[in-house]
């Protein structure tokens, strides 16, 4: 197993049983099933189905509900075999609202 899965520098909540959940591209073109092995704010590792050729693409979704309304944008940072690790990726109009909030 890659050793960079447990390099997080955000404290790691692991699932007694794998979250169901789905990567997509940024343009819809194409989905994967994947089983989310454990979270931290900043990442997660993942256990996908099917090829992971199409993790390669610079930024993803990882699509956490079945409605689509719950997702994070995120990077591919590790790859082994089936397993990956990905990171979170800030939505920059979050920190412009955050901003304007605090005024």
């Amino acid at each position: 197993m890659n050793s960079n899965w447990n390099n997080r520098k955000s404290d790691r909540v692991q699932f007694q049983r794998a979250f169901p959940a789905n990567l997509m591209g940024v343009d819809g073109t194409w989905t994967r099933v994947c089983h989310m092995l454990d979270v931290s704010s900043t990442g997660a590792r993942l256990e996908i189905e099917g090829t992971t050729e199409v993790l390669r693409a610079k930024e993803f979704f990882l699509v956490l509900s079945s409605t689509g309304l719950a997702f994070r944008r995120c990077e591919m940072v590790w790859i082994d075999g089936t397993t990956v690790g990905i990171r979170f990726l800030l939505n920059t109009a979050k920190g412009n609202n955050k901003k304007s909030a605090q005024r």
